[in-house]
């Protein structure tokens, strides 16, 4: 339904920067509640940060609460992910995710791009 693409990933010193697109396709975009998990080696996927389709509500995870920051462009169908002052523990795989209601379970989501690999070093 849902076709969603992750970029701008890469590898970063602690206390970088970086800033994730995801590009959606499809007619439901702008009506989803977009959100971005993260995955990494021998860990579960988890909620990392959410955005309603107004833009005006957002979720954090506690781990990430004012260091990253969310947006989203629903005319350029994208969704943002503005990451400051990035810690070794940030390392993963970051993901893109569109579901039709707020939650912070990734098995309630229907559409995921492919991810892209965010680095840390210390």
């Amino acid at each position: 339904q849902v076709q969603l693409v992750e970029s701008g990933g890469g590898l970063v010193q602690a206390g970088g920067s970086l800033r994730l697109s995801c590009v959606g396709s499809g007619r439901t975009f702008s009506s989803d509640f977009m959100a971005w998990f993260r995955q990494a080696p021998g860990k579960e996927r988890e909620f990392v940060t959410g955005i309603t389709w107004s833009g005006r509500t957002m979720h954090y995870a506690d781990s990430v609460k004012g260091r990253f920051t969310i947006s989203r462009d629903n005319a350029k169908n994208t969704v943002y992910l503005q990451m400051n002052s990035l810690k070794p523990e940030d390392t993963a795989v970051y993901y893109c995710a569109a579901t039709e209601s707020i939650s912070h379970y990734s098995s309630d989501y229907r559409s995921w791009g492919q991810g892209t690999q965010v680095t840390v070093s210390s």
